[in-house]
């Protein structure tokens, strides 16, 4: 139909049909090319382009003091039959309880009762909610600021070498930090932090690491807790997560993420400036990527990581303007 109509058109009038056609081309054109302001149309576009032009959305952070800190020490020495020694720093008075052997199926059906029934701020709460479903139980009082080493071991006559093959039923070790004292609950947003800790044994030899870590809320909600890709080192990189003193903040991270060097990207020992323009302070987190490479100043113009090139599709500030201004206040 549509030809039948140009070679009318042509017919009737060569220079109207030549006009036409090149109308017909520029109005393509400039939809395509967004001249009019219009957005190009989907089908015109590949999926990279599309993600592209997807806008990059600012999180707005709340800051939450966590009260709990908790680390490997000597994490190749640590293993089944030997124990494994855990190094604490809460800023409360605290109590570790660690269960041995805890089924993977209770412990996070004890996440979902603390998010919708009742909130797992004792070690009671949190056995009660395991139903009791793990080898062996162990308690010790945390003093504030002692930053002390606690070592565990399973008992000897547990007679346990092993938790079975992959994928299993049961958690080597789980440790669980709550406060000690009522009061400081109604403090702290936080009220008890689980890590999930692998321990190697005779059929799984995996390096000892801490596979996840949940900080769980007073209202309810519980995070997952996990690693940022720093391109900074330890002493221009803000973090919300203690590190031990002459630990790098970036074995720090990794070790709590579960993570060995091998994992992630080899990082940058001694830049500590933003990797685009090497000149402004490292402050932006993107994700889902979680590389934090970018200043306040460059990440306005990147819709992609310029670490892996991933799309962006969120990201945040690790400290606000008003923060830089009072620590550059406090340097001079």
């Amino acid at each position: 139909m549509a030809a039948v109509f140009l070679v009318t058109l042509y017919e009737y009038s060569p220079l109207f049909y030549i006009a036409v056609v090149f109308t017909c081309f520029i109005v393509t054109t400039g939809l395509v090319l967004g001249w009019f302001g219009w957005d190009v149309p989907v089908i015109l576009r590949n999926s990279e382009e599309t993600q592209f032009n997807t806008r990059v959305f600012k999180k707005q952070m709340r800051q939450v003091k966590n009260p709990f800190g908790l680390e490997i020490t000597n994490p190749s020495s640590a293993s089944i039959t030997t124990g494994i020694t855990l190094r604490t720093d809460c800023l409360e008075d605290s109590l570790l309880t660690c269960y041995w052997g805890c089924s993977v199926q209770r412990l996070y059906e004890a996440l979902q009762k603390h998010f919708y029934c009742f909130r797992i701020s004792t070690p009671r709460a949190l056995d009660d909610a395991l139903y009791s479903e793990y080898l062996y139980q162990e308690q010790y009082f945390i003093k504030k600021d002692s930053k002390e080493e606690i070592y565990c071991q399973l008992p000897r006559e547990n007679k346990i070498e092993d938790f079975g093959m992959v994928p299993r039923s049961r958690y080597p070790l789980v440790a669980l930090l709550t406060l000690a004292d009522e009061d400081d609950r109604e403090i702290y947003d936080i009220i008890s932090m689980v890590s999930v800790i692998h321990i190697p044994d005779k059929t799984y030899k995996l390096s000892c690491r801490i596979l996840y870590q949940y900080l769980l809320l007073a209202q309810g909600q519980f995070h997952d807790l996990k690693q940022l890709f720093m391109s900074a080192n330890n002493n221009s990189t803000p973090s919300s997560n203690s590190s031990p003193e002459g630990k790098n903040t970036d074995q720090s991270l990794m070790e709590k993420a579960g993570l060995s060097e091998s994992e992630v990207e080899p990082l940058e020992e001694n830049s500590k400036d933003c990797v685009v323009c090497q000149n402004g302070t490292v402050n932006w987190v993107l994700l889902p990527c979680r590389h934090t490479c970018l200043c306040d100043g460059c990440v306005k113009y990147f819709q992609q990581c310029p670490m892996c090139r991933q799309f962006v599709q969120e990201s945040f500030a690790l400290c606000s303007q008003k923060e830089q201004d009072k620590d550059k206040l406090k340097s001079l």
